[in-house]
C-alpha cells in the first residue's frame, strides 16, 4: 500500500463528489424547477467526471472510488485485505471534501447536512441493490472482453443509471456518506444512508456469487 493509491482514491472520490454535488447545484439552480432537465443534467456531468478520473487515475490505484468495488476485488482476490481498509478511508474523506469544495463554489454554507432529500423504501432499497450489482457487471464484464473500455463503460451505466432506478443509483457507500452532508438537489437524509449501504452490500455479495460464474476465463 503506497501513499500515492490512497491519494489517488481520495483525490478521485473527491471529484466525483464535485461532479455529482457540483452539477447537482448548477443544474437545480439553472433548470427553472425542471427536475427532469436538472437530473439530466446531473447525470451527464457525473457521468463525464467518472469517465475522466478512471482514466487518469485508474493506472495508479485501480480507480476504484467505491468501497463497494474495492470489497468486490477483495473477494475476488485482486485486491489486498490489508489495503482495504486504507481504500475506504481514503474514498470517504476524499468525498465528504469534494462535498465541501463543491459548498465553497457555490457560496453556500460548508458544514451541512440534508434535510429535505429523502430516500427510502422497499423501492429504493432494491434499486440500490440492481445498481451496485450491475455497476459490478459493467466493470467486471469489461475488465473480462475489452479492459480499455472500463472508464467509458462505468461512465456510461451510471449516466442510464441515474434514470432507470428510482434511487439514482448511488451504488457507493463513500458516495452515499459524503452527500448526506450536502442539503442540496445531490444530498440524501442521514437517516436513510445506512440502508443504502446496506443495500449496496448485498449487491456486491449477490455479484461475487454469480459474476464469476458469468466471466469464467476461456
Amino acid at each position: 500500500m503506497t501513499t500515492q493509491k490512497l491519494i489517488a482514491e481520495a483525490l478521485g472520490t473527491g471529484f466525483l463528489l464535485i461532479g455529482v454535488v457540483g452539477s447537482g447545484i448548477m443544474a437545480e439552480t439553472l433548470s427553472g424547477g425542471n427536475i427532469g432537465l436538472a437530473l439530466l443534467a446531473n447525470a451527464v456531468a457525473t457521468g463525464a467526471m467518472l469517465y475522466v478520473i478512471i482514466t487518469t487515475l485508474g493506472p495508479i490505484s485501480g480507480a476504484h472510488f467505491n468501497p463497494a468495488v474495492t470489497l468486490a476485488f477483495a473477494l475476488r482476490g485482486d485486491h489486498s485485505w490489508a489495503a482495504v481498509p486504507p481504500y475506504v478511508a481514503a474514498q470517504i474523506i476524499g468525498g465528504i471534501l469534494g462535498v465541501w469544495a463543491s459548498h465553497v463554489m457555490f457560496d453556500l454554507t460548508i458544514l451541512q447536512t440534508s434535510t429535505t432529500m429523502h430516500r427510502t423504501g422497499g423501492a429504493q432499497w432494491f434499486s440500490e441493490i440492481l445498481a451496485t450489482f450491475g455497476l459490478l457487471f459493467v466493470i467486471f464484464g469489461g475488465l473480462r472482453s475489452r479492459p480499455e473500455a472500463v472508464p467509458a463503460l462505468v461512465a456510461f451505466y451510471i449516466t442510464g443509471a441515474y434514470w432507470f432506478t428510482a434511487s439514482t443509483s448511488f451504488a457507493n457507500p463513500a458516495v452515499t456518506v459524503a452527500r448526506g452532508f450536502s442539503d442540496t438537489f445531490a444530498g440524501i437524509y442521514p437517516g436513510h444512508i445506512l440502508m443504502f449501504i446496506v443495500m449496496q452490500f448485498i449487491g456486491v455479495g449477490l455479484a461475487h456469487l454469480i459474476l464469476p460464474r458469468l466471466f469464467r476465463p476461456s
